[in-house]
């Protein structure tokens, strides 16, 4: 069984989706059940730490990321060891490419691959 490690901006990240979900809908009510719904679907990790997608099956990236779907959210992390490691939770709509990695080099920039920020 995996060992979830939550980063502090994966922590942040969930207080900040509580709190614009009970603002908007007007609801604590609501803000700590999708919360829940997306730490239940988090914890399912323990077991299958690999159930998530590839990253690098989507984008162009070579990385270690992997991302959950979380209802509307998604839960970006790495698999280390026997470690998941929730680096990030992201709504659907948001710029995951750009929060992860930042601005990403040109396609015919002869950098080497991103890096995940820490």
């Amino acid at each position: 069984m995996a060992d979830i490690v939550m980063s502090e901006e994966a922590e942040n990240d969930l207080v900040q989706i509580g709190d614009y979900i009970a603002k908007q809908f007007k609801s604590p009510k609501t803000a700590l059940n999708i919360i829940k719904k997306i730490k239940d679907r988090i914890d399912e990790l323990k077991n299958f730490p690999l159930i998530g997608t590839p990253l690098s099956s989507k984008i162009a990236i070579d990385t270690e990321y992997r991302m959950l779907g979380c209802g509307s959210y998604s839960a970006f992390y790495r698999h280390v060891n026997n470690d998941v490691l929730i680096d990030r939770i992201f709504h659907g709509r948001q710029e995951y490419i750009i929060k992860l990695f930042g601005d990403l080099p040109d396609e015919h920039d002869d950098s080497p691959n991103p890096q995940p920020r820490q």
